[in-house]
């Protein structure tokens, strides 16, 4: 019913900067949450950073170096992490809890198919 689809990965080296974009689109009333999660290899998934109606939160190594942002109109989450460190390198996923219709109060949780963040030393 609802699909997110993530973009902006890739291989940058220490240091640099990267912009992650997730869009999500199919049967939306609204969307109370947003959030990037990531996963390194052997680790547990864990939070970056959330964004509700006005409120960023982010995970202590995160914080000081990203920015969450929300595009309302379009259904967008948008990550922009700077200071990129080796330990950074994971797939990031993108997390979304939707209210599928106005009689409908529940809300249900996606996940997107995640995009790679390499970060070289």
């Amino acid at each position: 019913q609802v699909q997110l689809v993530e973009s902006g990965g890739g291989l940058v080296q220490t240091g640099g900067s990267l912009r992650l974009s997730c869009a999500a689109s199919g049967s939306i009333f609204r969307i109370h949450s947003m959030a990037w999660y990531r996963q390194a290899p052997g680790q547990q998934r864990e939070l970056v950073a959330s964004i509700t109606i006005g409120i960023a939160t982010y995970a202590d190594s995160m914080k000081g170096r990203t920015t969450i942002s929300r595009d309302n109109a379009k259904n967008t989450v948008i990550l922009q992490m700077n200071s990129l460190k080796p330990e950074d390198t994971a797939v990031y996923y993108c997390n979304a809890e939707i209210q599928h219709s106005s009689w409908e109060a529940r809300m249900n949780n996606y996940w997107g198919q995640g995009t790679q963040v390499i970060v070289s030393s």
